[in-house]
């Protein structure tokens, strides 16, 4: 199985590496999702209705948006 590993920068984001990116069929400007399950992480190329869904609830999330809970739970 091969593996691929990315470097987080200072704002929390890494670059998916090439074989990740082929594999997926990502190309610039797509949308990606992560499923979490069980202390897993997979990621897919979003579809849309992946997209759709998440549009669907995301006015529910915005209590978790201040300054306050992003310290808070920053090093989760």
């Amino acid at each position: 199985m091969p593996t691929a590993t990315s470097r987080l920068t200072s704002k929390y984001q890494a670059t998916i590496p090439g074989i990740v990116r082929k594999e997926l069929g990502l190309h610039a400007g797509d949308a990606i999702s992560f499923e979490i399950e069980d202390g897993e992480i997979r990621l897919h190329k979003a579809l849309p209705l992946d997209l759709a869904f998440t549009h669907a609830v995301e006015g529910t999330l915005s209590e978790w948006e201040s300054d306050t809970d992003e310290e808070a739970y920053r090093e989760l």
